[in-house]
């Protein structure tokens, strides 16, 4: 009996110093996200600021297009809930339901960065650039920032695709899995409130 105490003992340090390195991530991932949460409330604050500093030029009601953004953001939300199924299909232990909803989440992003480089090189070729106003440079940075992010998150889900390929299912692919999934939701979630501030107010302005 006591043995078998011994022996239980051993199995709980030895999952503990086993999970405490990915739990350990996951928790410094979240201070970056609340890093990443300061400088996205700065760049808004700014947008706030100089979203009238027109300077003659346009204004969001001008050039923005409510159908093509709706398009933008179903694409990022569709790519969210596909990274969801992955995460399910990773509690299941299914590698190629992994790859397949992961592929189907990098895809989504894809085209919405894609529309997004699009909407900033027509408003670059109608002379509405970021050096046009104070609007315009707010515009371009914070939604040009965010979409760095995306672009990143998109390269990091390729990266961890094939190292799931490689590797499997294993404990520190599993975290990375979770760490990329707290950053995606989270830039879905930046996207709403650049869509509501930005887009949606912009063309009711």
């Amino acid at each position: 009996m006591v043995s078998e105490a011994l022996h239980s003992s051993d199995r709980a340090r030895a999952v503990h110093g086993h999970q405490e390195p990915g739990n350990s991530k996951i928790f410094g991932f979240w201070i970056y996200l609340m890093s990443d949460c300061i400088i996205f409330a700065t760049l808004f604050a700014t947008y706030g600021v100089m979203v009238n500093n027109i300077a003659g030029g346009p204004s969001g009601k001008d050039i923005f297009e409510p159908s093509f953004v709706l398009v933008e953001t179903a694409l990022l939300l569709l790519s969210s809930i596909a990274y969801g199924f992955a995460v399910i299909s990773m509690d299941k232990d299914s590698e190629g339901g992994v790859l397949g909803w992961l592929a189907l989440t990098f895809l989504s992003g894809l085209g919405f960065i894609g529309m997004e480089i699009w909407e900033f090189s027509h408003l670059i070729a109608e002379d509405f650039g970021p050096q046009h106003s104070g609007f315009l440079s707010a515009l371009f940075t914070l939604v040009g920032t965010h979409g760095l992010h995306v672009t990143c998150g998109l390269i990091w889900m390729l990266v961890l695709m094939s190292q799931i390929a490689r590797r499997d299912l294993s404990e520190i692919n599993r975290t990375r899995l979770m760490c990329l999934s707290l950053f995606w939701h989270f830039l879905d979630v930046i996207w709403i409130c650049v869509f509501s501030i930005v887009y949606l107010m912009g063309v009711m302005s």
